[in-house]
This record gives C-alpha cells, structure tokens and sequence, in this order.
C-alpha cells in the first residue's frame, strides 16, 4: 500500500469505521471504504476537499464523483485543461485526470458530512506522503476551511500566517501556491454563497 493511501480496511478512526459498517449493510453495492486519490502524481495541482460524500465518492469510490460537488468541479476542470473526457457521474466514464489531482483532507465518508479534527489529524499522515510524493506540485487547491487548515498542518505552516478567503492565493516558503475557494458543494451553490463564476476564477490563472 502507497504511505498516501490508507488500507481498504482502516480502522484508525473508530466512528468513521463503525460508519462505514453501518452503510455496508444498508448499502452493499456502494464502496464503502477509504477514497483513493484521482490523477497523476506527476501533476502540478493538487485539490484538496473535505471527505467523500455518503451517495457522491462512498457510492462510487472516486473523489467527487456522482454528486453536485462533482457536477460543478469536474466540467471546471475540463474547461481549463487539467483534465479531458467527459465527466459522466460514474468511475466508468472514462474520464481522465491530466495537470490535476484530487483527494480528501478525511478519506472516508463522515455522519452527517462532518469530520471531527481528530479525524483530521489521524489522516492527515496520507496528505503529507501525498504531497511530498508529487515531484512537479506548483498548487495546491484548497476547498473549504477544513481542506485549507489540513495542507498547512500538513506543510508545517502557521495558519495565522495564511488565513482562508475565498479566492485567496499564498505564496508558501516552500515554492507552493495555495489558492482557496469555498467548497463547491450543493448548500454553498444553492446559497449563493459560491457560484460558478466564483468557482471558475479560483482556477482561471493557477497554470
């Protein structure tokens, strides 16, 4: 096993765990373990989200993959070239991931969408490994507050030094780029808090 990737089995995280259990039995088809990460190590993006959705990554196993988040995230990332085919809501669509890589602060789907900072902290090992295993990483994406908290943890970085904006961009000591959107999930869009436009933005000028 990758040291970015958890075991398909992983207990590290009790409540996540028992959780998982819990959906096996009333949802045997759906994947019901530790999301993987989407797309190249060799890429120069990195987004980072929040934790798989119960009926969006535990259903199909693939970051974003078969809810709103991904409705709106995948047609962004074509539309700017870091990734190509069409995005069709199923691991089978045959979409691929080119200049960009996805995956989660917390790997495993949460009750009621919400990870504990425990949870957090116990993941974030994978995020460290992952980052340091991408040789041409220039940006990280951050999608929310706990993405952003998570990946300066992850860098050793004082978070006072770079608070989270919607479409701010931090220069880290490191040579990385940390660019920060409000998470693309249905409550943010059907809000008005995040829109399309705003969304598009965050990623216009990145590469």
């Amino acid at each position: 096993m990758n040291a970015w990737e958890p075991a398909p089995d992983c207990v590290k995280c009790a409540r996540l765990a028992a959780f998982r259990r819990d959906n096996q039995t009333h949802y045997p088809d759906f994947h019901n373990a530790p999301v993987p990460s989407f797309g190249p190590l060799d890429a120069e993006m990195l987004i980072v989200g929040l934790a798989p959705g119960l009926k969006g990554a535990n259903r199909t196993g693939r970051p974003f993959t078969g809810d709103w988040a991904g409705d709106l995230l995948y047609p962004t990332l074509l539309k700017f070239g870091l990734a190509r085919g069409t995005y069709g809501q199923s691991i089978g669509d045959g979409l691929e991931m080119t200049r960009a890589r996805i995956t989660n602060a917390v790997r495993c789907v949460p009750p009621q969408n919400k990870v504990t900072g425990a949870e957090v902290a116990t993941c974030l090992p994978f995020l460290v490994a992952e980052i340091k295993a991408m040789a041409h990483l220039r940006v990280i994406v951050s999608l929310g507050q706990v993405s952003h908290t998570a990946v300066l943890k992850a860098l050793e970085l004082k978070q006072s030094a770079f608070p989270f904006a919607h479409g701010a961009r931090h220069v880290l000591g490191n040579g990385l780029v940390l660019a920060d959107s409000y998470h693309c999930s249905r409550y943010n869009t059907n809000t008005g808090r995040l829109s399309e436009e705003m969304f598009e933005a965050v990623f216009k000028t990145l590469l």
